[in-house]
């Protein structure tokens, strides 16, 4: 039985580039381009279950290529290429599949193809995406705003209005009044972020909240108590983060 061909997607804003890799590949058995897009909505627009893979610039005009790969499908593999060997590459040398330098040589593209190939299985493909996805968000500028992909765009959430972050297994739902975003993010991972760093209160296992938004602390039963934030939303604040949680509260007071 044939195994079924590779779909690769070329993502570069320049032509000749595109056109360059798919010569290469020419040749290269069991390969399918499934399309080219030169920036980030051409892209996301291709980008569904007829693609396996990425081919991926890191310097794309008008947006990043790092910013790309983090809001493309999870179950797309990526693998970049740039003709810059700087500080990015290392970070990904472990988390995604491979990364190639321009000009590229075939048999180095050929052997990256290799790499997409055994990354295929689903347990290898899932955990390379939560690597890639921890990557992603650690080279984020030091700042306050959290790029998450919404409709097949990336959105900059200004963190200043974040009011709670809930994990939900392997995603955090970022809660504002009025507005909510899902991302693809432990909240350990969240939490240990320099642009959230000290500015989130773990209150549960499975929920922090930014103390500027607790308008109030309401004792329950049993020594248990609820946040009641600005929006009027309530949080449990576990008896685990209480004294914590009250202290910090009592210190902005």
């Amino acid at each position: 039985m044939t195994a079924a061909p590779l779909r690769l997607l070329l993502v570069d804003d320049e032509a000749p580039a595109r056109a360059r890799l798919r010569r290469l590949l020419d040749d290269c058995a069991g390969v399918q381009i499934a399309g080219e897009a030169a920036n980030q909505a051409e892209a996301l627009a291709l980008a569904d279950d007829a693609v396996d893979a990425v081919l991926l610039d890191i310097e794309l005009r008008g947006a990043s290529g790092l910013e790309l790969a983090a809001a493309l499908p999870p179950h797309v593999l990526v693998a970049f290429v740039t003709a810059y060997d700087e500080f990015a590459l290392k970070a990904f040398e472990l988390n995604a599949v491979d990364y190639l330098l321009k000009p590229v040589a075939r048999e180095r593209l050929h052997a990256c193809v290799d790499r997409l190939r055994q990354r295929l299985a689903p347990p290898d493909r899932a955990r390379q995406r939560q690597q890639l996805a921890t990557a992603l968000h650690a080279l984020q500028p030091v700042a306050r705003h959290w790029l998450v992909a919404d409709r097949g765009a990336l959105r900059r959430v200004d963190l200043a209005e974040v009011e709670c972050v809930v994990a939900a297994d392997n995603y955090v739902e970022l809660h504002a009044a009025g507005a909510s975003w899902l991302d693809r993010c432990t909240l350990a991972a969240f939490l240990e972020h320099p642009a959230t760093a000290g500015a989130f209160l773990r209150v549960h296992r499975s929920c922090a909240v930014q103390p500027a938004h607790v308008a109030a602390l309401e004792p329950l039963e049993r020594g248990d108590a609820a946040l009641v934030l600005a929006s009027g939303r309530r949080v449990r604040l576990s008896r685990r983060y209480r004294d914590v949680v009250v202290a910090a509260l009592s210190a902005r007071a």
